[in-house]
């Protein structure tokens, strides 16, 4: 299934843009770390069915969903993402496969490269963050049972 999803050649153009593997310690090296391909993997079905990342099935050899999510942040934040967007565009570029008729370029939609982006940080899709706030309790208002 994972062959199925990251072929030979896709994994030869990824595997260069992924970050170095984090040092393991030699008393208390804890979990051992889950195989990129597999992760990467586990990242396009769930991107590809649309399901949650909470029940991405266990026989696929992927870890859990939360797993894979915390790794799609990190390659995020590490740019494995826009620079494997440079490649696979160098790629077609040269193998003439770009339409380029199809192009549309609007002022609206394109990203000024010189902006500085706000750091985010990565937050599951679809899933809205756990609301913290206990029931009753209203924001700015301090209540006290012991005063009333």
């Amino acid at each position: 299934m994972i062959k199925a999803l990251v072929d030979d050649d896709l994994w030869a153009l990824i595997e260069p843009l992924l970050p170095p593997a984090k040092f393991r310690r030699s008393k208390y090296p804890g979990r051992k770390p889950l195989d990129d391909r597999a992760v990467l993997a586990g990242i396009l079905f769930v991107l590809q069915s649309g399901i949650t990342w909470e029940i991405l099935p266990q026989e696929m050899g992927c870890g859990s969903g939360m797993s894979c999510w915390r790794r799609l942040c990190a390659w995020q934040e590490a740019g494995v993402w826009g620079a494997l967007q440079e490649v696979l565009l160098a790629l077609l570029r040269t193998a003439d496969r770009i339409d380029w008729s199809r192009c549309i370029v609007d002022s609206s939609s394109m990203r000024v490269k010189n902006r500085i982006q706000s750091h985010r940080p990565c937050t599951p899709w679809l899933q809205a963050p756990p609301d913290h706030r206990s029931v009753g309790h209203s924001p700015g208002r301090h209540t006290d049972r012991r005063q009333s």
